[in-house]
């Protein structure tokens, strides 16, 4: 009966394992899901191309529209936040973390556009999809 034992144990240990690597994973969930979603699903050439035309403004002010709402609707409990070691108001305290989800998708961007992305990240040339060919009888 060791040999069950001991059986019982390695999975016990397993299962302890498994449940603290997702206990360490899941708050980043969201970061990761956020990073995957604009290195790899954003064609960036087309993108880039917007933003430059004068899109950047409308970004600026979703941004702006977030931080106002956000700040508003949701304050931190004991009224600031702590970044950093820093203690920040609340609309300052949002604006640094709206400012810091912007500039990780511009890093996104800017891998993908390096080529890092590879054939992961790799989009038609007009950017729009491609019709299926017709079929004819």
């Amino acid at each position: 009966m060791p040999l069950l034992e001991a059986l019982q144990q390695l999975l016990t240990a397993f299962y302890d394992l498994g449940a603290a690597l997702i206990s360490t994973v899941i708050p980043w969930a969201p970061l990761v899901a956020w990073v995957a979603f604009w290195a790899l699903a954003v064609n960036w050439v087309s993108l880039r191309r917007v933003l430059l035309s004068g899109g950047w403004v409308g970004a600026v002010l979703i941004m702006l529209m977030a931080i106002l709402g956000w700040g508003s609707i949701a304050p931190p409990e004991s009224g600031v936040h702590m970044v950093l070691g820093l203690t920040l108001s609340n609309f300052v305290g949002k604006t640094v973390y709206v400012t810091a989800l912007a500039v990780i998708a511009l890093l996104c961007g800017s891998v993908q556009l390096s080529g890092l992305c590879g054939p992961l990240a790799q989009f038609d040339e007009g950017g729009e999809p491609k019709a299926p060919p017709s079929q004819s009888h």
